[in-house]
């Protein structure tokens, strides 16, 4: 019988691309890891690894055990599924990656509905941004992600991943109440003097922000350049910058601002994904259906002021 501790270190190894990576991703050392595969190739008696450079790549005999490799840790999964739900009571602990803008509004209601129908059950939450709670997701170190898909930035179907929409958010514009920045503008053209507070721009929601102000027709001033909402949605109160912000961010992070709507009203849109074996856990079932109704009672509230911004 193959080990299926070294078959998940073949298959992480497959995810990752080098033995430094899975070792790191898995808490172990090379060394380890090494001697494991060695021992893997071993017990299938097949050559599994091959030396390219200074690193290693998988055979295609290993590209196929790491198929049906898989396919037993979603089986593995959808029995863990069925014990639990012939349980009386959903207990033990499930671990979540979530981005910030979510924590902060809709996280607390979730967890209260949780714990008034599930207290046995524990919700642990990790703040990760999209492409890492992924990782962490196929590498089991989180049972769920919630995730955001900017417009025009298609996401491709991930093996092994159920997802499922939760919302449409909004996405505005935020300019101060007072100050020299406090302005109407009528096209987004009319704040390209003006500085900015974006996330960076190696990640989806800055280059989506910078990508529509290049379409307006100029390079946005990124004064202020982070991943924190709250400190956008702060320097813009301030009178230091604009900004753009989801509707769904909490409305006491909004007063002070005024909201502007943007050219073809876009949206982000919010889901969880779960590995595929896992859809059915009546742990990621309570868990979604208590994000739903949580968005429920709080949906996102309408911009203060709108203008179409039509460029």
């Amino acid at each position: 019988m193959l080990s299926l501790p070294r078959l998940r270190l073949l298959s992480e190894l497959h995810r990752r691309g080098t033995i430094a990576a899975t070792a790191e991703a898995l808490a172990y050392s090379a060394s380890a890891v090494s001697q494991q595969l060695a021992q893997l190739e071993r017990e299938t008696s097949v050559p599994l690894l091959e030396r390219v450079g200074r690193g290693v790549r998988l055979t295609p005999d290993a590209i196929t055990l790491v198929a049906h490799a898989e396919a037993v840790f979603a089986r593995l999964e959808l029995a863990e599924a069925d014990l639990a739900a012939a349980q009386p009571e959903l207990r033990g602990a499930f671990r979540v990656a979530s981005f910030q803008s979510v924590v902060l509004a809709l996280a607390p209601s979730a967890l209260r509905l949780l714990a008034d129908r599930h207290p046995l059950l524990r919700v642990d939450i990790t703040q990760r941004e999209v492409d890492p709670a992924y990782e962490g997701l196929l590498s089991y170190d989180f049972d769920l992600i919630l995730g955001e898909e900017y417009p025009g930035l298609f996401e491709e179907p991930r093996a092994g991943v159920h997802r499922a929409d939760l919302l449409a958010d909004p996405l505005s514009l935020v300019i101060p109440a007072d100050g020299p920045y406090a302005v109407r503008p009528h096209r987004l053209a009319d704040l390209a003097n003006v500085p900015w507070a974006l996330d960076p721009s190696d990640t989806p929601t800055g280059q989506w922000a910078r990508a529509i102000c290049r379409r307006a027709g100029f390079e946005p001033h990124v004064q202020f350049d982070s991943p924190d909402p709250l400190l956008h949605a702060h320097l813009v109160r301030s009178g230091l910058a604009v900004a753009i912000v989801p509707a769904l961010l909490a409305p006491e992070h909004l007063t002070g601002l005024r909201l502007v709507s943007l050219p073809g009203n876009p949206h982000r849109v919010l889901y969880t994904a779960v590995r595929a074996g896992r859809a059915d856990h009546p742990a990621v079932r309570a868990f979604r259906e208590a994000l739903a109704d949580a968005l429920a009672a709080q949906q996102p509230a309408a911009p203060a002021w709108s203008v179409l911004l039509d460029d």
